[in-house]
């Protein structure tokens, strides 16, 4: 039931946002077309496919098809048993997906929002992050946590966290965020294929986005590797590093600030943990400027450890302070007027980086 209300929910929420994302797109010849949503399914569809040990569980991920639909069809073709429908138990079924890790098999837990990752966070750090490491190597744990994270629309503040920060704290953990069609499918399969736990954050007002695709994603081979970045638009004046959703604002922002001149470069991080340091810091000393933009809380933010990176190895190349975008220090408000005032906007990362360009005061 609550799956319902929600993507209801998320379909009002995508009439009124789709105008202003889809000219955020930023990309080369591609002639063929893929929502987000399509591009989950497919990579999972065709990793089950090829690995029989790779398996499915979570909330309404098989008689309902997915709260949103990642999972559809996948139960009619390989069967409850590699498809599990879980009772409203996060702690539960985590732990039972955990242990399965532990004898070798692979599978992929969905939560149908990460907030509720919080009901599971024990097995999640201590039983899948950890083990690893106390067992000198010797247990490995092929698992993937995946789902949508971070603010929605009208859902309030204990359904609207961002989790980046949070796990990507924990030695043991691969964390990546995709935006586009081509980062969700290829870095998914890429998690799947890890011998290590992967928490997978996705976000759900992009899953009926539509990204163009070229035939070497389409390729049921095609993977990306964990840990890079790509540079979603090249830039000489200021480097704009972004993840999920904040990626398509980027864009559109550095669209802005073309028409006053100013070249901006577009990282999309793409991996949270590890981060790719070596090209955002590479990025910095081309443009002598930096801003980062995310969803999440300012203090202790994903942002916030690029900034130390930038400090710490490319210091003597900033012309200018590095500029931190992030959602305001406070639960997320429900009022609508209030929740668009939480979260960064366009308009928050133009302003951002005029100031490191010494082009605007306010």
């Amino acid at each position: 039931m609550l799956g319902i209300v929600r993507q209801k929910m998320l379909e009002q929420s995508l009439k009124k946002i789709r105008p202003a994302v889809s000219v955020l797109r930023s990309y080369s010849s591609a002639a063929k077309q893929m929502t987000v949503r399509e591009a989950l399914n497919s990579a999972l569809d065709e990793e089950m496919s090829a690995d029989s040990k790779v398996f499915l569980m979570g909330e309404e991920v098989g008689e309902y098809q997915g709260a949103y639909k990642i999972t559809k069809g996948l139960l009619d073709k390989y069967g409850p048993e590699r498809v599990l429908d879980t009772p409203i138990t996060e702690a539960g079924f985590t732990g039972i997906a955990v242990g399965a890790a532990y004898y070798g098999v692979k599978p992929v837990v969905e939560f149908m929002t990460f907030n509720f990752s919080m009901q599971a966070i024990d097995h999640i750090i201590n039983s899948a992050a950890k083990t690893n490491y106390m067992s000198s190597g010797q247990i490995s744990v092929p698992i993937v946590f995946r789902g949508p994270n971070g603010a929605a629309a009208g859902v309030g503040a204990q359904h609207s966290q961002c989790y980046a920060a949070w796990y990507a704290s924990c030695p043991g953990l691969k964390v990546l965020a995709p935006y586009s069609s081509e980062d969700a499918r290829g870095l998914l399969k890429a998690a799947i294929r890890d011998p290590d736990p992967i928490v997978f954050l996705e976000n759900e007002l992009l899953y009926g986005e539509s990204f163009p695709v070229s035939d070497e994603v389409l390729d049921s081979s095609f993977c990306l590797p964990i840990g890079k970045a790509k540079i979603e638009r090249k830039g000489k004046d200021v480097t704009i590093a972004a993840y999920s959703k904040m990626v398509g604002y980027a864009l559109k922002a550095a669209e802005m600030l073309e028409k006053d001149g100013i070249d901006a470069e577009v990282i999309n991080l793409r991996s949270i943990r590890p981060l790719d340091r070596s090209m955002i810091n590479a990025s910095v000393r081309k443009t002598n400027r930096l801003v980062t933009v995310e969803e999440a809380f300012p203090q202790h933010g994903v942002g916030a450890e690029i900034c130390a990176s930038i400090v710490e190895e490319s210091f003597a190349y900033l012309d200018a302070p590095v500029e931190r975008i992030a959602g305001a220090d406070v639960p997320m408000p429900y009022a609508a007027n209030l929740e668009r005032m939480a979260v960064p906007q366009v308009e928050d990362i133009v302003r951002a980086a005029k100031r490191t360009c010494y082009r605007s005061v306010s």
